[in-house]
């Protein structure tokens, strides 16, 4: 389904992959895309296994980006079931292995969360903000991390 060999792998290693064709499966199609609010294809979503959307990817990317969503998918899962731990570090992992996509400042920003939600510690919004003035310093969540440096 997938002609990238990473993307295969990831998937096989860490998903349990649904797949819904408009066509050839409308009726499942039609249950699942009424279930999630999906009306549009491609709509790649991360459940967990209670059944709970926990990311949501619409349209085709690029390989790269796909990827660095697919993990960023996996570190809101962790952190949707209250792992902050393993969240932190699932979306440090997607910062470091994916500083150029779209997917890094949101990692960043929630990486700074999960912290917080591990340790109770304001430090850690204080620092994901100071981190943020040395990168992604133009995007959305930059912006959103802005009131944690502020004293």
């Amino acid at each position: 389904m997938y002609p990238d060999a990473r993307v295969v792998r990831l998937i096989d290693e860490r998903f349990v992959p649904v797949r819904a064709h408009v066509r050839e499966q409308a009726d499942l199609f039609k249950k699942l895309g009424a279930r999630y609010s999906a009306n549009w294809t491609p709509t790649t979503l991360v459940v967990d296994p209670q059944g709970e959307e926990r990311h949501r990817i619409e349209g085709f990317l690029p390989t790269d980006d796909f990827v660095a969503q697919l993990d960023l998918g996996l570190a809101h899962s962790s952190f949707g079931r209250g792992e902050f731990a393993e969240a932190t570090r699932e979306f440090g992992a997607v910062v470091d292995a994916h500083p150029g996509t779209d997917a890094a400042p949101e990692a960043l920003y929630w990486m700074g969360v999960s912290r917080y939600k591990a340790t109770n510690d304001a430090t850690a919004l204080a620092d994901t903000a100071g981190a943020f003035r040395d990168r992604y310093q133009e995007s959305t969540w930059a912006k959103k991390a802005s009131v944690w440096g502020k004293s």
